[in-house]
């Protein structure tokens, strides 16, 4: 067989531009143009030359060996991210046998074994193999586990029916704990050996939750050092070692007592209880000066109730070095059981309440101390549309679920060799944050002005739960933080920052259709006015297309136009709207219960989802 006639048979029997079956971990599929991937003829051909005698017959038994591969050419980057998503799809974490508790029944979990893609030969056998007919074999690494669902039965059986079998009881010096069979359950852990055996532990700080109010009388606890700021300045609490349980010693000893045939009872042993944040602890933080100060004001009254609240939970917060601060993470649920309360929202139009309304205004305040004090920004995400009592391009809101699980939060990371103590100072006016630490360097912050305006949507809304806006226009503008040093005064960094603000929606109210008005009495003919009166009724059939709604601009007097012109300018205002801001009206039409999109003003904080479910399409930001 001739070269030509090699390449113009394998030319018609391997698939060059077909999707690419592969196999293992699973059934998986890539599209050679997205990897850049193509067969180099030249190079496959003098590579088959290097072959026997006769290489050109051998073509057919391409794939079906090891005889003969393709020389490819392929996009490098194209093919890496090919790869990276197929690894995703293929690799699987290992997983030991367990058990799980339903109530107090144990239930066996069995092992998994994992998977892993071994990448850089999977890329060289896709390279060789891509273009045959059959599926490309990935290799893939098997990741095994010890136990198996035989080990794992043997201890539900041994070690998890009689652990919750009965009550145990832990002796402390002068009062005992009883641990219910339930509290069992939740504290009890399972490891595996090398042979594949499990073997049965406590948790120590479940075991401390569940038993220890019971003995609490009997220790004295301790009491980390703390910062306040009598008089303005920050000042040290020292730290005192505490006396107590030794929950972990108690932990290490329940296994056999729990398991075993003896008397189901432990003696705790107590002990000292060191302070984990000491007085030298906090004297060796360098805290000696503002490093980072910002104040906000103008909020309504309930929302500054929440502000008081989050700053009073913030108050003496120590983020010590290479630590990052979570806003969400260090309150945890902001909810009525932690002192939060219902603050005014506007919600489609309507009035309403939400519980933590305000935070957003701290999370802004607190943002712009962190930014003045030159630590480095980890997390943070501005208001979709802008507020103007904050600074532009250099503010912060913050949203959590219900649950209290962080969906928008404020991180700042201490990258400085001293530690930062945070203070907070809020008056029924306004709310202060101070950074204390050591001063690094002098912040400028560079604002870029407003640019690339967009239309405002538009929503019609019923006129009997209707409060009607004018909206506002949405632009970009862009902030620079510069950083120079304190001693030398040189730039250290330059840190830009680009936000896109969403126009307001501005809402029109719908009218009802004015009743009609009686037909004119006619004079003799008035079956034919009868009948003229039909077109009439065509006529107010279109004029009940052309319905009135008022619009509430700025101007104080009502404008009134028919629906099919503020249809018309509704549906012009919307396509220039969503053409500008794509991500906004993607979020808006999710459907989701909070897409996170966020209004406020004055203290008034949150909106309505057009074009979505108006049950679901609710979001309140917890701030403002």
């Amino acid at each position: 067989m001739s070269r030509e006639d090699a390449e113009r048979t394998l030319r018609a029997e391997l698939d060059e531009s077909g999707k690419v079956d592969l196999a293992g971990g699973g059934e998986h599929t890539l599209d050679p143009e997205a990897a850049g991937l193509a067969v180099n003829w030249e190079a496959t051909l003098d590579a088959a030359t290097d072959q026997p005698i006769n290489p050109f017959s051998r073509f057919w038994s391409l794939f079906a060996g090891d005889d003969i591969d393709l020389v490819s050419t392929a996009d490098d980057a194209q093919l890496d991210a090919e790869l990276e998503r197929i690894r995703e799809d293929v690799d699987r974490e290992e997983h030991e046998g367990t058990i799980r508790f339903e109530g107090t029944r144990p239930v066996p979990v069995d092992p998994e074994e994992g998977r892993e893609l071994q990448v850089a030969e999977a890329r060289a056998t896709v390279l060789g193999r891509w273009a045959a007919p059959e599926p490309v074999q990935l290799p893939v690494r098997t990741l095994e586990v010890a136990s198996t669902p035989e080990t794992v039965r043997e201890a539900v059986t041994e070690l998890a029916e009689p652990a919750v079998s009965a009550p145990v009881t832990i002796r402390g010096e002068g009062a005992d704990a009883t641990v219910q069979p339930r509290g069992i359950a939740r504290m009890l852990t399972f490891d595996v050996e090398d042979d594949g055996s499990l073997v049965a532990g406590v948790d120590p700080e479940i075991l401390r939750e569940v038993a220890g109010p019971q003995v609490r009388s009997t220790e004295n606890p301790g009491r980390d050092a703390r910062f306040t700021f009598a008089g303005g300045e920050p000042n040290i609490e020292p730290s005192t070692d505490g006396y107590g349980v030794q929950w972990d010693a108690v932990a290490r000893e329940l296994p056999e007592v729990l398991t075993g045939d003896g008397e189901r009872a432990v003696t705790a042993p107590y002990g000292e209880q060191p302070a984990q944040f000491t007085t030298e602890d906090a004297e060796g933080l360098g805290i000696k000066e503002v490093v980072g100060e910002f104040t906000t004001g103008g909020f309504a009254w309930d929302s500054g109730q929440n502000i008081q609240q989050v700053a009073e939970d913030v108050n003496g917060a120590v983020v010590e070095p290479g630590e990052t601060f979570s806003l969400n993470g260090f309150t945890g649920p902001r909810g009525v059981e932690q002192g939060y309360i219902g603050a005014g929202v506007i919600s489609g139009g309507v009035p309403d309440t939400a519980v933590g309304g305000g935070i957003s205004q701290f999370a802004t305040t607190l943002y712009n101390a962190s930014y003045f004090a030159g630590l480095e920004d980890v997390e943070h995400q501005e208001h979709s549309y802008y507020i103007s009592r904050y600074p532009m391009g250099r503010e912060a809101t913050v949203y959590q679920n219900p649950d209290g699980s962080s969906v928008i939060d404020l991180k700042f990371k201490n990258d400085a060799p001293t530690g930062i103590v945070i203070q907070t100072i809020w008056t029924p006016t306004d709310i202060t944050v101070k950074l204390w630490g050591t001063k690094r360097y002098e912040v400028e912050s560079v604002n870029g002005g407003q640019y690339n305006f967009t239309a405002p949507p538009t929503e019609i809304a019923p006129a009997d739960a209707c409060v009607p806006s004018s909206g506002s226009s949405g632009f970009s503008t862009n902030d620079t933080r510069i950083l120079r040093d304190i001693e030398t005064g040189e730039v250290v960094a330059r840190e830009r920052r680009d936000v896109v603000y969403n126009g307001e929606t501005a809402v029109v109210c719908a009218q009802p259709e004015p009743e009609p008005e009686p037909p004119s009495a006619g004079d003799g003919d008035g079956g034919d006015n009868g009948g003229d009166g039909g077109d009439g009724g065509d006529v107010g059939g279109d004029g009940g297309a052309r319905a009135a709604v008022t619009v509430m601009p700025a101007a104080t007097a009502a404008v009134t136009v028919t629906a099919a012109a503020m249809a018309a300018a509704v549906t012009a205002m919307a396509a220039v709207a969503r053409a500008a801001t794509p991500d906004l009206m993607r979020r808006r039409s999710s459907g989701r219960r909070c897409s996170a999109e966020l209004f406020d003003e004055g203290g008034v904080a949150g909106f309505g989802v057009p074009g979505g479910d108006r049950a679901v399409g609710q979001c309140f930001e917890q701030g403002g």
